[in-house]
C-alpha cells in the first residue's frame, strides 16, 4: 500500500492549462466516484484551487494507480496524456506526505505563507469524507497536515503580513494605476476572494467601489462589512453598464467559462477610455482576446508573480523555521504509518484469544446450570472480557510503540510463533 499525489500547480502549468483541469466543488462528488471506480485506487482526495489541482490516492499498485489518475485527468481536461504529462508532477509516499504538509502550511503557494490554502485543505478533507473517497490513511494524513498548517501559523511569523492572491492583485493594480484613490473600481463576484479585494482596496485608498454579483443580497452583505465606505451593489444584468463606467475591474467568480470577451467589451467601451482587468479566477473569467482592444489591459493570476517575488525573499527565513516543524509532523505521521504493520497481527491475536474466551465461558456456564447462568451471565461475561483486555493491553501497546522496523517485525514474528497465528494475514 502506498500514498501518491498526481497534480499540477502554478509552478508546472500556465493558467490556460490549469483552468482545463480545475474541478469546481459541485463536480467533486462525481469526480471522486469516477476515481473510486478504478481498480487500483483505494482512497482518493481532490484539492482544486486557482493555483493547483492535486489528486491524493492510496493504492496497492502504485504504477497502475498513477496511470489511472492520469487517465482521469486526460478525460476530464480533454487533453491527450502525452501533452498533459509535461505539466504534471507525481510524488510517492514520503515525498507525497511532505508535499501535503507544505501545501497546508502555505509553503508551496504562489504567495509564500498565504493563509487561505489551509481552509481549502480542510474543505478537501471534508468533501473527501462526505463522498467516501477518504478512509483511514488519507484521513490521518489530512488531519496531520491540518495540524502542521496550524502549527506553522501559530509558532512562526510566516503568516504575518503575508499577502493573499487578492492583495497581490490589488498591489499589481496599484503599480499599474497612477492614482488608485481616483479610480472607479468594479468587483465582479462577492465571495471570499472579493471580500479580501474590498479590504485591500480600501487599505490602499480606493474610495469608489462597486460590487456586481448574481445575488445582489450577497453583494449587499459584503458592502455592509464596510459601513464607513460608500460601496454600490449591482446585479449581473447591470454588469456591462458598471464596467463601462469603471477604470479598474477585478473578477472573482466561480463561472467555468469567460464572462468577459472582446465582443462584449467593445460594444460598451468608448474608444478613448482605458480599462484594466484583473482576473484572479481559475478557470479564467476574462478571455485573452480582450487584449486585442486598443485601450484594454488584462492581467490574470500568472501575472501576479512579479508582485509576489517582492514579498517572497523576506519570508524565506521564516519558511526555513516552518520546515523544521513540518519535519516533526511528517515523523508523527510516519510513526503512525509504520504502526499499521502491526494491525493484522494484533487483530489475529485478539480474535484467537476472544474465541478461546467464548468457548471457555460457554463451558463454564453450562456447568453452573441454566438458572445461575441466566442470573449472573452479564457479570461473568464482563469479568472474562476484562481479564482478556488486561492481558492483551501491554503486548499491544509495546508492539505499536516499536519504532525500529526490524525490532517490530521480530516482535510480530515472536507473537505469531508463540500463539500459532496465521502469518498469512500480515498487513502488507
Amino acid at each position: 500500500m502506498n500514498i501518491a499525489v498526481v497534480g499540477l500547480s502554478h509552478k508546472t502549468a500556465p493558467v490556460e492549462i490549469r483552468e482545463k483541469l480545475s474541478i469546481p466543488e459541485p463536480q467533486t462528488e462525481s469526480a471522486i466516484a469516477h476515481l473510486n471506480s478504478y481498480p487500483h485506487i483505494d482512497e482518493v482526495a481532490i484539492l482544486s484551487t486557482c493555483n493547483r489541482l492535486e489528486i491524493y490516492i492510496v493504492t496497492s499498485e502504485t504504477e497502475q494507480g498513477i496511470r489511472e489518475v492520469t487517465q482521469f485527468l486526460s478525460e476530464h481536461s480533454k487533453l491527450p496524456v502525452q501533452s498533459l504529462r509535461q505539466h504534471l508532477f507525481m510524488l510517492l509516499h514520503d515525498d507525497a506526505v511532505m508535499h501535503m504538509m507544505r501545501v497546508a502550511a502555505g509553503l508551496d503557494s504562489l504567495v509564500l505563507g498565504e493563509g487561505q490554502i489551509l481552509a481549502q485543505v480542510k474543505n478537501t478533507h471534508k468533501l473527501g469524507q462526505q463522498y467516501n473517497g477518504i478512509k483511514t490513511v488519507l484521513n490521518r494524513l489530512f488531519k496531520q497536515a491540518l495540524t502542521a498548517g496550524k502549527r506553522v501559523r501559530t509558532e512562526t511569523n510566516i503568516g504575518t503580513g503575508a499577502v493573499s492572491i487578492s492583495s497581490a492583485a490589488v498591489e499589481l493594480a496599484q503599480m499599474k494605476a497612477a492614482n488608485l484613490a481616483a479610480c472607479r473600481v468594479a468587483i465582479i463576484g462577492a465571495g471570499k476572494m472579493s471580500r479580501l479585494l474590498v479590504q485591500h482596496l480600501i487599505s490602499k485608498g480606493a474610495a469608489q467601489i462597486s460590487i456586481v454579483n448574481r445575488s445582489q443580497e450577497r453583494a449587499q452583505q459584503l458592502a455592509k462589512l464596510y459601513p464607513e465606505q460608500s460601496i454600490h451593489t449591482h446585479t449581473l444584468s447591470e454588469m456591462m453598464a458598471v464596467i463601462a463606467e469603471s477604470d479598474l475591474v477585478f473578477t472573482s467568480t466561480s463561472a467555468t467559462e469567460p464572462i468577459l470577451e472582446r465582443s462584449t467589451l467593445e460594444t460598451v467601451l468608448e474608444s478613448s477610455r482605458s480599462l484594466m482587468l484583473f482576473d484572479i479566477s481559475v478557470p479564467r473569467n476574462v478571455h485573452s482576446n480582450v487584449n486585442e482592444l486598443a485601450n484594454v489591459q488584462a492581467f490574470n493570476v500568472d501575472d501576479l508573480k512579479a508582485v509576489v517575488a517582492q514579498n517572497h525573499e523576506s519570508r524565506r527565513k521564516m519558511a526555513q523555521e516552518a520546515e523544521k516543524l513540518l519535519d516533526e509532523e511528517v515523523e508523527a505521521f510516519e510513526i503512525w504509518w509504520r504502526s499499521l504493520e502491526t494491525v493484522s497481527t494484533i487483530s489475529c491475536l485478539r480474535n484467537k484469544v476472544e474465541t478461546i474466551r467464548e468457548q471457555e465461558l460457554e463451558k463454564a456456564l453450562s456447568r453452573l446450570g441454566s438458572e445461575f447462568a441466566e442470573k449472573h451471565q452479564e457479570v461473568i461475561e464482563a469479568l472474562t472480557r476484562g481479564i482478556v483486555n488486561k492481558i492483551l493491553h501491554d503486548p499491544m501497546v509495546q508492539l505499536r510503540a516499536q519504532q525500529d522496523v526490524e525490532a517490530r517485525r521480530h516482535c510480530m514474528q515472536t507473537l505469531q510463533t508463540l500463539f500459532n497465528l496465521d502469518a498469512g494475514e500480515q498487513f502488507s
